[in-house]
């Protein structure tokens, strides 16, 4: 697998995007399950892990897997405030991905220090990030906006412009993401079966987890 991380002056990462060609999309319920669930992940090739902050436990979740995974690139996804900018940065977030952006959620996440993928789903949502100086972004909801056509007629006009697509994104559909000049990674879950992460059944996660490692 091919990692690629761009990096500032002081050696601190400055975007998520070539970590790897998956990035997992979790939901975690019960914080205890976290460490072992990222576990699996990295095992099976997949560092940059986004945590979502759709649930009471995902910062705690953060925080044990910054502290015991050194593998892990961990994040948070679901980022809609500042507030939320400030505690999962606080909890040891290594970049930060919000489903849509404003301009007070923008300075937030450029003042936090962390890289960060701005959710956008419009031809003008991605020009006024380019004109903010911004071009890692967040495609979401990937499917239902109109998927790699749409993607595809981004490339010409705007090829600065680098996606991260979510949000309907399956094993099947991923390689032709992946396949476009201006798709870094895609995000996505289904590496992450809800029965294999109730049972526990890391294995299966990690097995799962270099399948999708493999399309890179």
């Amino acid at each position: 697998m091919r990692v690629m991380l761009r990096l500032g002056r002081m050696g601190r990462m400055t975007s998520v995007l070539g970590l790897a060609p998956v990035i997992p999309v979790v939901v975690v319920d019960d914080a205890a399950t976290a460490v072992p669930l990222a576990r699996a992940l990295v095992a099976g090739g997949l560092p940059a892990i986004e945590v979502t902050l759709r649930t009471p436990a995902a910062l705690d979740a953060i925080r044990a897997i910054a502290a015991e995974v050194p593998g892990a690139v961990v994040g948070a996804g679901t980022v809609i405030s500042p507030a939320g900018v400030s505690s999962a940065v606080a909890a040891g977030a290594r970049f930060l991905v919000s489903p849509g952006w404003t301009d007070t959620l923008l300075d937030a996440m450029k003042a936090s220090g962390v890289p960060f993928l701005p959710g956008v789903s419009t031809t003008s949502e991605v020009v006024a990030l380019l004109e903010r100086g911004v071009t890692d972004m967040k495609f979401f909801p990937a499917q239902a906006a109109g998927g790699t056509p749409y993607l595809k007629s981004l490339a010409g006009p705007l090829p600065q412009a680098r996606f991260c697509p979510t949000g309907g994104v399956s094993l099947d559909s991923a390689p032709s993401y992946l396949a476009l000049p201006n798709v870094a990674c895609v995000g996505g879950t289904w590496m992450l079966p809800p029965d294999a992460v109730t049972s526990g059944d890391w294995g299966r996660i990690e097995s799962l987890a270099r399948e999708a490692a493999g399309l890179g």
